[in-house]
């Protein structure tokens, strides 16, 4: 209470718990194919799933970024993948062709488990992805945030001009 009397804050702000899986999703590579925003496009594994749009559970996420998906881009991420661990109740030999990637790095469960958490409470099921969003994505204003901003700022001005169009 002293502090605040003298224009400090009592006490720093709790930091956002799911930070962790944020840098993980950054260094993971994550962005390379699904983008900052998680809405997917094309990548250089494919055309990535939107995170945003997914309707998988926690536990399916889990899966899905330690086994990756067979038939796709989506790599695996998690050591031993298909051949110690047995992923979506197949081996490497059942996978055959299908068998999905082997990711750029290996993650240890518990960063798995952050990563997924992070697209959970910050991704999945935002819906667009805003300017703010961007920016504390990217914790500052970036430029690539700058689209965003633009778009957030003119909703009224970009149907007025549509209308005017027709």
């Amino acid at each position: 209470m002293l502090a605040a009397a003298y224009g400090q804050p009592a006490q720093a702000p709790a930091s956002d718990p799911t930070n962790a899986g944020k840098a993980v999703f950054s260094k993971a590579n994550c962005v390379g194919c699904h983008k900052w925003h998680g809405n997917g496009g094309g990548g250089y594994g494919g055309d990535a799933l939107s995170l945003r749009k997914s309707e998988l559970t926690r536990d399916q996420i889990i899966e899905v970024v330690g086994c990756g998906r067979p038939g796709t881009g989506m790599p695996f991420f998690i050591r031993g993948a298909y051949d110690e661990v047995k992923c979506h109740d197949m081996n490497r030999q059942d996978a055959g062709a299908q068998m999905p990637p082997e990711g750029g790095m290996f993650l240890r469960q518990k960063d798995i488990e952050a990563v997924v958490d992070y697209v959970i409470a910050h991704i999945k099921g935002a819906g667009e992805p805003t300017y703010a969003e961007c920016v504390a994505f990217f914790a500052s204003t970036s430029r690539v945030c700058d689209v965003y901003k633009t778009q957030s700022q003119k909703p009224d001005d970009a149907s007025a001009s549509m209308g005017k169009n027709r």
